[in-house]
């Protein structure tokens, strides 16, 4: 295989689907070569389309078996006659993504449309690595590691993205008839889950819950420093930069007093551009707990990728000092589940908006 081949048509339908609806993703792709550009945009077409099929369809148990067999038709190599079906193909072939992700993927999401709730931290992890760890772990396929401790931290920070965004959403959430805080939390501090959400207000009890909430997500931000030493030296500066800035928003959510019912926390520009300077001179010796297992979440995840026959052509390389991808993927769900009176999970693939 002497490089990554998809259709121009189709690749510009993936194009025109994310332009349309996430102006942030398609100013980011611009910034990134082909050679990556390309396969990011249609494995985040594939995505946008799932969200949009569970989230939407009337029958999502119908929706997601629609898309099972989409998925299963993609990875047999006979993908349905649609340019996006056509272009995750291409990708999930040439970059020898295992079936085992994007499946993860779709029943994450398949659990938000559901309106599914955790009682432990142990169940948010493993909505947040479905939704976000498994974005983590493709996005490193794209840059050619497959190594298990790489793959291992990826999900890692997927996993505080996601952590971090429901610390921020509390406020949203809430008055979108959602939540996510484990449920026992809730009951530990005294707050009733179906009260609080019928009337959602900031209290002591709160403020407690969203500083357990992030020192959650900075404990698999710590994890996720180690895996940044494992990456093609190219990509280590904007991976490292979008992992200081999305967890600067718990930076933020802390000098507002871990308020995120009523107010809703921003890294103001000019942070993220001293976020930006530091992280490319704060990347020497970090590997720390770059051996540890995997989180007991996404395990599975680190195992299929591990058993998966690797692809049979050289993989393109590098991104170049630019602003990592992975982080706009999550961050357009968060947008529009906002605009649109709910919350979003980038995570449900995650990313931060680093305009």
């Amino acid at each position: 295989m002497s490089g990554f081949i998809i259709a121009d048509g189709d690749l510009e339908h993936c194009r025109r689907l994310l332009a349309g609806g996430s102006r942030s993703f398609h100013a980011a792709s611009l910034l990134l070569p082909r050679r990556i550009a390309a396969p990011a945009t249609a494995l985040y077409a594939f995505c946008r389309v799932a969200d949009d099929e569970i989230d939407l369809g009337g029958g999502r148990r119908e929706a997601l078996d629609g898309l099972t067999l989409r998925l299963d038709r993609a990875y047999a190599g006979d993908p349905a006659d649609d340019p996006v079906d056509r272009a995750f193909a291409a990708v999930v072939a040439q970059f020898g993504i295992p079936r085992a992700l994007p499946a993860a993927l779709l029943e994450g999401l398949a659990w938000d449309a559901a309106g599914r709730r955790y009682d432990d931290l142990a169940g948010l992890e493993a909505y947040a690595t479905r939704v976000a760890g498994t974005v983590g772990a493709m996005m490193t396929l794209l840059m050619g590691v497959r190594d298990r401790n790489a793959i291992a931290r990826a999900c890692d920070l997927g996993i505080a993205m996601q952590l971090t965004n429901i610390a921020r959403d509390l406020g949203e959430d809430a008055r979108a008839g959602r939540i996510y805080l484990p449920l026992e939390w809730m009951r530990e501090a005294g707050i009733e889950p179906a009260a609080f959400l019928s009337a959602p207000v900031f209290s002591p009890a709160v403020a407690g819950l969203v500083a357990r909430l992030l020192a959650a997500a900075d404990h698999h931000y710590a994890r996720a420093d180690a895996g940044i030493a494992l990456l093609p030296r190219d990509c280590r500066p904007g991976i490292r930069a979008a992992r200081v800035i999305y967890a600067e928003i718990g930076r933020e959510l802390e000098r507002n007093g871990l308020d995120s019912v009523s107010r809703r926390a921003v890294v103001p520009g000019w942070r993220k551009a001293v976020l930006l300077a530091r992280a490319a001179g704060a990347l020497a010796g970090i590997r720390g707990a770059a051996g540890a297992p995997p989180c007991e979440a996404a395990a599975y995840l680190v195992a299929a990728v591990a058993a998966a026959p690797p692809p049979e052509g050289p993989i393109p390389r590098g991104w170049g000092q630019r602003l990592v991808w992975a982080l706009e993927l999550m961050d357009r769900l968060d947008r529009e589940h906002a605009s649109a009176g709910r919350s979003a999970d980038p995570g449900r693939f995650v990313t931060v908006n680093v305009n």
